[in-house]
């Protein structure tokens, strides 16, 4: 046995006895689930790869699973991962990198424990696909920016206390170069959310009115003008959280199909068999692609694999759903409820297949569209020539709009 794999032998029944030690003395039924939570964060067994004192022991990032398997087997409480999404897979990372000591203290224990929801303030209607085209501006005053703007597609704006926004600084420089960013109080009076109906019958989207908001200079991510580059960090991780999530095998939209399939004998023909084998076996490839990247992940920051892992992950929804849809015939054409709602989070796999086929529909343009995707992993992992630009050493004043 080598001295590495004794190592991480020790390593892993370390944080065993650190997660029995957590449960000793605030064991899950008798403790209050936020209590808990907080109690785990301080243990630094939250994200175990982050610093001391900031929910982590600055552990290998593998070794989650250590305790995550631990505290699950004892019934212990998570954080409700799927409702505060955006705060883990976007905002935290961000703050991590960038963040002031401050910063990091503020944000990050409430953001884990769920005291605090986050959403992301990035498109724009007029800067959606070419993000880097934003307008919302922000002008400094003193100690404070001056923030005035549209942001669109804004999941869980009505529920979020804080966002990750990108604004405009500087508009005469090109483009990339005069955008910073912020961390914006939801709260501020000159925030107005307002729900974007969708195809659906919900509004988990929003569009976001931003007028006169005063963002301290306090709550700036990296310096000004460097939001393009600390954006990157956010847009990585969105893609693997969008399209590396660990599931199991049958997990995802490939569940309720497969079960639909052995379930009622009298819905197969042959061709239907072909094309759901197939998709099966896609479904499969993308989730074994997505536990590779998550390995990966732990030598260090996220690459643009991500951004094929979240291709797939679109394709793939809105192929298994249509199929479903087909598969059930005349009950796929029903739908359950088209009432305006405002969800806290979206359920693939809790609803009906009409909900799953339509909401497929968004996974394409959420997290980056498939189109701009394409270009990313053409032009950044095959190394292919990059498209001709004409804006690179225009100042964004002076593009055409």
């Amino acid at each position: 046995m080598s001295e590495e794999t004794t190592g991480a032998d020790a390593a892993a029944a370390g944080l065993r006895r650190r997660a029995q030690e957590l449960l000793a003395a605030h064991p899950p039924l008798e403790t209050d689930q936020l209590d808990f939570l907080k109690a785990r964060f301080d243990a630094g067994l939250a994200w175990v790869h982050y610093p001391e004192c900031l929910g982590g022991l600055g552990a290998p990032r593998a070794l989650q699973a250590v305790v995550d398997a631990e505290l699950e087997a004892a019934g212990a409480p998570d954080n409700d991962p799927r409702r505060i999404g955006i705060g883990l897979g976007m905002a935290a990372p961000t703050v991590l990198r960038f963040g002031t000591e401050e910063q990091k203290s503020r944000f990050l224990r409430p953001l884990w424990v769920g005291e605090e929801v986050w959403c992301q303030l990035f498109s724009e209607p007029g800067a959606g696909s070419d993000l880097a085209a934003l307008g919302t501006r922000a002008v400094r005053e003193g100690d404070d920016w001056v923030v005035n703007g549209q942001k669109v597609w804004t999941s869980s704006a009505h529920l979020a206390r804080w966002a990750i926004l990108i604004a405009r600084t500087d508009p005469d420089v090109p483009k990339h170069a005069g955008i910073t960013y912020f961390i914006c109080d939801m709260t501020d009076p000159g925030v107005e959310v307002r729900p974007l109906r969708q195809i659906t019958g919900e509004a988990e989207f929003n569009e976001v009115f931003l007028t006169n908001v005063r963002i301290p200079d306090a709550h700036r991510l990296g310096e000004v003008g460097d939001g393009w580059r600390v954006a990157q960090t956010t847009l990585m991780n969105e893609r693997v959280s969008i399209g590396g999530m660990r599931i199991p095998r049958e997990g995802g939209m490939i569940g309720p199909i497969s079960r639909t399939w052995r379930q009622r004998p009298e819905l197969r023909t042959h061709d239907l068999h072909q094309r759901l084998l197939k998709l099966w076996v896609e479904a499969e490839v993308a989730r074994l692609s997505g536990e590779r990247l998550r390995q990966q992940l732990v030598a260090g920051q996220p690459g643009h694999e991500g951004s094929g892992m979240k291709l797939s992950f679109a394709r793939l929804n809105q192929e298994i759903s249509g199929l479903e849809v087909e598969l059930r015939g005349e009950e796929g054409l029903l739908y359950d409820d088209w009432t305006m709602r405002r969800p806290e989070l979206v359920d693939f796999t809790g609803r009906d297949a009409g909900y799953r086929y339509l909401r497929s529909k968004g996974n394409s343009i959420e997290g980056g569209t498939s189109e701009v995707l394409l270009n990313i992993v053409a032009e950044r992992v095959l190394g292919l020539p990059a498209e001709p630009r004409t804006d690179k050493n225009v100042a964004w004043k002076d593009l055409a709009r």
